[in-house]
Parts: structure tokens; sequence; C-alpha cells
């Protein structure tokens, strides 16, 4: 057997493996190269024939929805949040927490910029939990703009893949469902990180926790939510969280 035969056959997998397997090739080339690139490179990156690609998608902008939709599922995130040790002082906790969130929502804002860049209809892109879809936002398409759109939701929504099969987009009512529970899933984990210290604290831990991401992710918009009153928010911003500091 020739190197480009074997190269050509893809092994033995079961058709959704195989386009998990495509998928998880194509994203760090969309991060690198952006929308443009070829599926020669990526059937190369993933070690198949150009055509085996075609056998897993129907065309580029089908394999495109399913690497938007795999950056916005969440598992590993809330895997990472669920593993930060409660015996951490509250600071540093929260500190891990922000940083697995951030790169999370980099990794996010710029691969669903270069798909919106590529001229992607943004109605096939599952948007984040109560957020306009990707190019409502304002944000000119950059990618910064779409991982504050995409919010701490985003996160968690798509992760169950309730509603998706064969790695393509869910009906918008299965959508809303997932980015539902995405929301909420991100928020007990960060409700988590605080439960620890709530005799400590200032605030209740579910109010502190929408405040924590709404600073977070800019794209929530105002730290709280509507429900969080001005006064509360000042109040923060001058005496802390943390009964007895500054």
């Amino acid at each position: 057997m020739t190197e480009t035969s074997a190269r050509r056959r893809a092994p033995g997998m079961s058709p959704e493996r195989r386009r998990e397997m495509i998928v998880a090739a194509t994203v760090p080339l969309l991060m690198e190269h952006g929308a443009g690139v070829s599926t020669l490179q990526i059937a190369q990156a993933a070690g198949i024939g150009e055509a085996t690609v075609f056998r897993a998608f129907t065309d580029k902008d089908e394999l495109l929805d399913a690497c938007v939709a795999a950056v916005l599922r969440n598992d590993q995130v809330l895997a990472e949040l669920d593993s930060v040790p409660l015996g951490q002082p509250l600071a540093d906790r929260l500190a891990e927490a922000a940083a697995t969130l951030r790169a999370y929502l980099d990794r996010m804002g710029v691969v669903i910029g270069a798909v919106h860049s590529a001229g992607r209809r943004a109605e096939r892109r599952a948007p984040a939990a109560g957020r306009p879809a990707p190019g409502e936002s304002g944000s000119g398409g950059s990618a910064a703009g779409e991982s504050s759109a995409a919010g701490e939701s985003s996160a968690a929504g798509e992760s169950s893949a309730a509603g998706r099969t064969a790695g393509r987009p869910a009906p918008d009512g299965h959508l809303a469902g997932a980015r539902e529970e995405a929301a909420e899933r991100t928020r007990q984990a960060i409700m988590r990180l605080l439960e620890p210290d709530r005799a400590s604290l200032r605030l209740p831990v579910d109010q502190l926790t929408d405040i924590f991401l709404g600073l977070l992710v800019p794209g929530r918009g105002i730290p709280g939510g509507p429900h969080v009153p001005t006064e509360t928010l000042v109040d923060v911003f001058l005496h802390g969280v943390v009964a007895g500091e500054a």
C-alpha cells in the first residue's frame, strides 16, 4: 500500500466519530488561517483524503457550522471549573475560573469571527443565551466582539449536543433550550467556587456570581443584569465583596 493510499483511506470509525475528528483538525486551522483554509489543508491535517471530508460533510459550509458548534461546547470548560480546588483562597479560585473562561471565550471568538468574516449566514450559527446572533451585536464581526456576544452561557449550551445530530445545526427551539442550560451550568460552576466563603461575603452568592460573570464578559451588558440594583454595583465597586475589606 502506498503512502498516498494509506492517507486517503480514513481509519475505521463511526461516521459521528469521523466528523468529530475532522472538526478537531479544522478548528486550529481556522484559528491560524481563517475561513479561507482549504479542504485539502483540512484533509492533510486530519490524515485523510479530501474526498473523506465531503463524505462526512455535505459541503464546507456544513463543516464550518460544525466547527462553530464545537467551539461553543463547554464540557471541558465546566470540567476545568469543577476541578478548581475549593481549599484554595477565594481570590485564587476566582482567578483560575476567570482564566479558564477567558481562554475559552478567546478561542471561541477567533473561530466565530473567522467564519463570520467569510460571509457566513448568522442565522446558521448558534448565538449565546439571550444574546444577539454573531454580526448583530455591533462588533463589526471582530473576534473580540464575537467573544463578548457569546458570553459565558455559550460555553454550556451546545455541550449536551441536544438537538444536534451528525454535526448539523439543531433547530432553533432546541438551541434555545440548550442556551438556557448553558447559562445555568456555567452559573452553577461559579457559585460552587464562591460557596465555601458564603459567610464572609457581603452579598448573596447568586448575586455575586452574576456580577462576576458580568464583569468578566462585557457582552452580557450591565454586570449582574437588570435585576441587580445599580446601588449594589456601586457598593461592590467601592467596598468589595468580602466583609471587612475595603
